[in-house]
């Protein structure tokens, strides 16, 4: 169980409200450090709104009130003291589509250090070689590196956005569907990627794709109009889950 792993974020009696709307319902879970935690669920249940939670994006929108802690490392996120800009670059996070920036493809990883003041032309070339080595693109774009970004497919974008992630060195990785908009090929280096990138990283994966869940991820937790129903290492989720629910849902009873 997460006792193997020392636990990297912790999740208790979050609740989440827009407006008058509860979207969570009192969410308590541990993420296991420098592992793949998927979250699964039938749409609306609440996914991407817990995975926007852990990185403070929900603020962003207009009427949200948020009850409950986020500790990372020991520190609530939610606490005044913490500044949200800065927790983004900690816990970084990839989207459902490619969002390249209108930028070379060079200039969408260095992005990030530049934002951090780096000026070191050099280390800048550095990091973003190694940024794109770590997110299996450099072989595919070293060649062409000044290219607009827009000019890679989808997947390759989708890579790219993962450099550009990375490059910042956050600890904490949140993928919101990554390999949703792709085709079979794409989402197959997409999930290998994740397995590779998790012996760095913390990794939180929300997916509506229970294969993906299967192949990619050590943990598995599962949403249900908004509430936590299970949570366990995904072996023994997928093939001998506790709650009749999981069971319901992973059978294709409903969802």
């Amino acid at each position: 169980m997460v006792e193997m792993h020392s636990v990297k974020l912790r999740i208790q009696d979050l609740s989440v409200f827009f407006g008058e709307k509860q979207v969570l319902y009192d969410v308590t879970l541990d993420i296991p450090e420098k592992s793949v935690t998927a979250i699964i669920g039938p749409s609306g249940c609440g996914k991407s709104t817990l995975l926007r939670s852990i990185n403070r994006m929900n603020d962003l929108l207009d009427n949200v009130k948020i009850r409950g802690e986020i500790l990372f490392e020991g520190q609530n996120i939610y606490g005044d003291e913490v500044d949200p800009v800065m927790l983004r670059q900690r816990i970084g996070m990839v989207f459902q589509r490619p969002n390249p920036f209108p930028k070379s493809i060079f200039e969408n990883v260095a992005y990030g250090l530049r934002i951090q003041g780096w000026k070191d032309r050099k280390k800048i070339q550095e990091r973003v070689e190694e940024s794109l080595r770590a997110a299996a693109l450099w072989d595919e774009v070293k060649d062409r590196l000044y290219a607009s970004a827009f000019e890679l497919s989808g997947g390759q974008q989708q890579r790219l956005c993962i450099a550009r992630a990375i490059a910042v060195e956050p600890e904490i990785l949140l993928m919101d569907e990554p390999a949703s908009a792709l085709d079979p090929i794409a989402t197959a280096r997409i999930e290998e990627l994740i397995k590779k990138l998790r012996e760095r990283y913390t990794i939180i994966l929300v997916t509506h794709n229970m294969q993906e869940a299967a192949r990619a991820s050590d943990f598995t937790a599962f949403l249900l109009l908004g509430r936590l129903i299970e949570f366990a290492p995904t072996a023994q989720l997928f093939t001998n889950p506790q709650r009749k629910e999981t069971e319901d849902y992973l059978t294709g009873r409903f969802g």
